[in-house]
């Protein structure tokens, strides 16, 4: 490298760049941010608005311009085609909204198996009433006091020792009760296989 291109370099990054080639179209270090705005946001909205929702385009073109703005450190006169750049940014928004779009309606997918969509088992479902019929079949069959007993304990959630207190018998009674009732409840659930 030659001292000229050293000279030219250095002034590119110091930011006293020489004055354009006349052949270059581009918009120098002294435009603005808003004249670049207006110059390429009908364009890049034209853009966006075939090939995005029209509630988006606002922010897209937001997004494009503050890309723009951050890009080279914030310094404009490096970008030589600022239109071409916010296209560039334009398709990749497009390009990773898309994808985003498409990892959540992945993650939302539901496969539908016959498991999951098949209900309850109409067949278990009478089975199950079926047995609720004859195991109440079976307490009402059981003497007073043990069918008393068993609906104390198992429904109304009493302990054998206040059962033996509300009844006026012994815990080994309520426990022999309670032995009778689930020996006849036992019986009914085996004449159903």
């Amino acid at each position: 490298m030659d001292f000229e291109d050293e000279q030219k370099r250095a002034q590119a990054l110091s930011g006293s760049d020489p004055m354009p080639p006349s052949d270059w179209t581009g918009f120098g270090q002294t435009a603005s941010m808003e004249a670049i705005y207006t110059a390429h946001q009908p364009a890049l909205t034209r853009f966006l608005r075939r090939r995005a929702p029209k509630q988006d385009l606002g922010d897209l073109v937001q997004e494009c311009f503050r890309r723009l703005a951050m890009a080279k450190g914030g310094k404009l006169a490096l970008i030589e085609k600022p239109g071409a750049y916010l296209v560039s940014t334009a398709r990749n928004l497009l390009t990773d909204r898309a994808r985003a779009d498409t990892a959540r309606l992945t993650s939302q997918h539901h496969s539908f198996e016959d498991e999951d969509i098949a209900g309850p088992d109409p067949h278990a479902a009478l089975e199950a009433r079926d047995t609720m019929r004859r195991v109440g079949e079976a307490i009402e069959k059981l003497k007073p006091q043990t069918g008393s007993i068993f609906v104390m304990h198992r429904f109304d959630g009493l302990s054998y020792e206040e059962i033996a207190t509300a009844k006026g018998i012994s815990v080994k009674g309520v426990e022999w009760h309670i032995a009778q009732a689930m020996i006849a409840i036992r019986k009914a659930r085996a004449d159903i296989k």
